[in-house]
């Protein structure tokens, strides 16, 4: 592959998105993620090239659009954590046993 092929296959990857949500796939969540991780490496481009502040500052940006986008995950996380913590704890201790 040519030093050119990356971007060329991430463009008609993101062209492919665009149609396939307009021909009615649910693809909405997607793009929802898509402009954060977008501009996490923006940050991430801008670093590299030496702006360390600016590509700190956009990709802290890009990181918490990404974290808001992904929050109801940590309820699961910590739904499923509690769930095994009480159920370790019933291990551990005979006496809690019902």
């Amino acid at each position: 592959m040519r030093g050119g092929n990356g971007l060329a296959i991430v463009l008609i990857g993101f062209g492919a998105l665009i149609i396939l949500g307009k021909m009615g796939f649910g693809l909405g969540f997607l793009f929802g993620l898509l402009i954060p991780i977008l501009i996490i490496l923006l940050g991430v481009v801008a670093w590299n090239n030496g702006r360390r502040f600016l590509g700190a500052v956009v990709a802290i940006i890009g990181g918490f659009m990404l974290l808001g986008k992904l929050s109801f995950l940590f309820v699961w996380v910590i739904a499923i954590a509690a769930i095994l913590f009480g159920v370790s704890l019933l291990r551990k201790n005979p006496a809690a046993r019902i």
